[in-house]
């Protein structure tokens, strides 16, 4: 290799001229997007017995992520229209509002407003931080600037955390939502004071807002949501009917599109290897985000351990899925259909080995699953995108790629919706008593398996598929 190639690759390069500031601008707002989750779960056990509002606890995740896949939906037609740097400092101030706005809540309502609100900005500041990797580094210096994105995942694992933890513990969680707050005022400070973000000629053209498909989409999920703030023979599921039937209408309108769909044709169909990759997708998202909804404030009113202690055992799941990604990074290629099997079957495992230790008190086998659940996405997370694209035709293969993350965050919402249901059936919202929550730590991640069972299924149709279409390397 030359020495001026190698220099090209060099971590040193991409620190040097205006990439320094560039790649301090992207990862912020990686940052910020990517903590907060981990923050909220963190705090909720100090937060609900403050304000109230048990029932609409798996809200504050569904809005959220309404909030971002609105948001990833529609940053590449703002920034084409509005330029990177103005995009993302609205995204920054929108994402600012919502912590000022859950940091002031007297009540669970005013809270979820904020939320929808962070979903909006963290949402877009993530879409709007890896378009910009794309338009402002030079392509020999992406893989480096990816990575360095990427490791703020792993990082945020053990921060996000630490920060809702001691907040939380010190009776003062609203300051965790004000010092967010400070770091996205402070991030909009610095896209406005620098000319690095100047690419509004580069962003690649786009069409108009995908407005009433977002309204239709959002609308199903928080039907289904609904259902679980009064449990009821009757209520309950016909607003799960009328969700389910807004999630369809939302993929036939979506379909009749053509250049602007934002998912790929036959989406969910398992008969497709697309489609059957799309549907594990979600299923597994909704099937695993019990523990992220519900876990801190089950292990702290029953095995009576620390917000921070809490918080922790969320993040092992995190901190495993990012510590075996890159382990199994460099496997070969013939080896993809094993582990995205292995990695949904340990999945599968992790959740019933929660729905037995959680009620029955065994500590040490939850950090044992949690950490289970992080290695599963880990193995097979890492090749779904290798295999999905070599399915996807010519033409469809960005919107396959795009459509990855965005079913990812819409099975988080409607899992969070659906284990809210669950979790209320099981008395969460009526009190805190040790049989309630060893109830609901049941219920929570027995009720998941189903979507599991359905994601393994779609899993071997998938891999299945691609069988064929991939020769051994």
């Amino acid at each position: 290799m030359r020495s001026g190639d190698a220099q090209a690759v060099s971590w040193r390069a991409l620190l040097q001229g205006g990439n320094s500031v560039r790649l301090f601008i992207v990862c912020f707002g990686v940052w910020l997007h990517a903590a907060d989750g981990l923050l909220v779960t963190t705090m909720i056990p100090k937060i609900v017995p403050d304000i109230g509002g048990a029932r609409f606890v798996a809200w504050t995740v569904a809005l959220y992520e309404i909030g971002s896949i609105a948001a990833g939906a529609s940053v590449a037609v703002i920034a084409a229209r509005t330029g990177l740097r103005r995009a993302m400092m609205v995204a920054a101030m929108i994402y600012a509002a919502g912590c000022v706005v859950s940091a002031l809540a007297p009540n669970m309502g005013v809270m979820l407003a904020g939320r929808l609100a962070q979903g909006l900005g963290g949402g877009g500041l993530a879409a709007l931080s890896f378009v910009s990797v794309s338009l402002l580094f030079p392509r020999v210096l992406m893989p480096r600037a990816i990575a360095a994105v990427s490791a703020l995942w792993g990082v945020s694992a053990f921060v996000g955390p630490l920060i809702g933890g001691l907040f939380a513990d010190a009776g003062l969680w609203r300051g965790g939502f004000w010092s967010f707050a400070a770091q996205a005022i402070v991030l909009a400070a610095a896209i406005g004071m620098t000319g690095a973000l100047d690419q509004r000629q580069d962003v690649p053209a786009a069409t108009r807002l995908p407005l009433w498909r977002l309204c239709v989409l959002s609308l199903g999920v928080l039907a289904v949501a609904a259902a679980g703030i009064a449990v009821s023979p009757l209520t309950t599921p016909l607003l799960v009917a009328v969700g389910l039937l807004l999630l369809v209408l939302f993929l036939r309108m979506d379909g009749r599109r053509t250049e602007s769909r934002l998912l790929p044709r036959r989406t969910f169909d398992p008969r497709d290897g697309v489609g059957a990759a799309l549907l594990m997708i979600v299923c597994f998202s909704v099937a695993t985000v019990a523990l992220t909804v519900y876990g801190p404030l089950v292990f702290t009113r029953l095995y009576g351990v620390s917000a921070l202690t809490a918080g922790y055992i969320v993040a092992l799941s995190a901190i495993g899925w990012s510590v075996t990604a890159v382990i199994v990074s460099g496997v070969r290629e013939r080896f993809d259909g094993a582990l995205i099997l292995s990695g949904m079957g340990v999945l599968t495992i992790s959740i019933a080995g929660f729905a037995i230790a959680v009620p029955n008190g065994l500590f040490w086998a939850v950090l044992v699953f949690a950490t289970f659940e992080g290695v599963g996405f880990g193995m097979a997370w890492t090749f779904i995108l290798r295999r999905v694209t070599a399915l996807a035709e010519a033409g469809d293969v960005g919107r396959v790629a795009a459509a990855m993350p965005t079913l990812q965050r819409l099975g988080y919402a409607l899992g969070a919706a659906y284990v809210g249901i669950i979790a209320n059936a099981a008395g969460f919202a009526d009190g805190a008593t040790e049989a309630t929550m060893r109830a609901v730590g049941f219920w929570i991640f027995a009720g998941s398996l189903p979507l599991a069972a359905v994601g393994l299924y779609a899993a071997w149709r998938f891999v299945s598929a691609t069988r064929e279409r991939l020769s051994p390397v």
